[in-house]
């Protein structure tokens, strides 16, 4: 019964190949004009998604909900929250030896740091920044995650160009209660496959 669980979520887990973050009427994928990976990169990148999102799950299952990945040209972002400092060690550990992996970057933090509080301002940090994206036909707002964490927000994306890194990093820098903007912006020239 279990081994049956195991392969259902799994499964479940591995029921699309393209970026999950892109969702529109035809479903998954929709936005892949404005993504400036190749199809094949953003498969690639999808399969080492779906792979560290099993192995978190069948680690432990509260890691689903927990725990938050992004692979981009094979760098590995995490975000989310842990119980224990050796939690987030062993995850970082298991994103290393994901095949492919490139980096791996970390926006894990451990519960306890942070209260209701601090939740509520980092929400309303990632939201400002969201809409000042989205209103800026400059910056392509679905080439990024953002996470807040006490005051710090991570930005992990693609640009197009070095202007658009620069205008989202000062989008950031500008929003009230920002303590820290740490950016993990990949330049498209940057990508493992458009390098000569």
């Amino acid at each position: 019964m279990k081994n049956n669980i195991k392969i259902f979520l799994i499964a479940f887990l591995l029921n699309s190949c393209v970026g999950t973050s892109s969702v529109g009427i035809f479903g998954s994928g929709v936005s892949i004009a404005y993504d400036p990976r190749t199809v094949g990169m953003q498969i690639d990148d999808s399969i080492m998604q779906k792979n560290l999102t099993a192995r978190l799950a069948l680690r432990d299952k509260k890691y689903l909900i927990y725990i938050s990945t992004k692979v981009l040209d094979g760098n590995i972002y995490l975000s989310g929250k842990v119980d224990e400092p050796e939690e987030k060690l062993k995850i970082i550990k298991l994103a290393w030896e994901t095949k492919g992996a490139r980096s791996v970057k970390t926006a894990i933090t451990i519960k306890g740091e942070t209260n209701f509080k601090n939740s509520a301002k980092d929400a309303l940090i990632t939201t400002q920044l969201r809409t000042a994206m989205i209103f800026d036909k400059n910056i392509k707002a679905s080439n990024y995650n953002l996470d807040t964490i006490n005051g710090k927000i991570y930005i992990f994306g693609i640009a197009i160009s070095e202007d658009e890194k620069r205008k989202v990093i000062d989008e950031a820098k500008e929003i009230y209660s920002v303590e820290e903007v740490i950016p993990s912006i990949i330049l498209v020239k940057e990508l493992s496959r458009n390098k000569n």
